[in-house]
């Protein structure tokens, strides 16, 4: 597992990418505050991979529950 500066930084055109969402979409996550946690570095917003995944697992509806 990494940690600390080794974690790997999703751009946001990077995480819609891996969503197969518009990057528009991750803005307005942003603007929001819905969507994973993000980093600012500088005026630049960056995702933790582990902080990814954690949002994705939140989201999950189980079988046969309404969404």
């Amino acid at each position: 597992m990494r940690t600390g500066l080794e974690q790997e930084l999703l751009s946001p055109a990077q995480l819609a990418g891996e969503l197969g969402v518009p990057v528009q979409t991750v803005y307005q996550w942003n603007y929001n505050g819905g969507g994973p946690v993000r980093l600012r570095v500088g005026r630049h917003a960056r995702y933790r991979r582990a902080d990814v995944d954690a949002w994705l697992v939140s989201c999950t509806v189980p079988t046969g529950t309404a969404a």
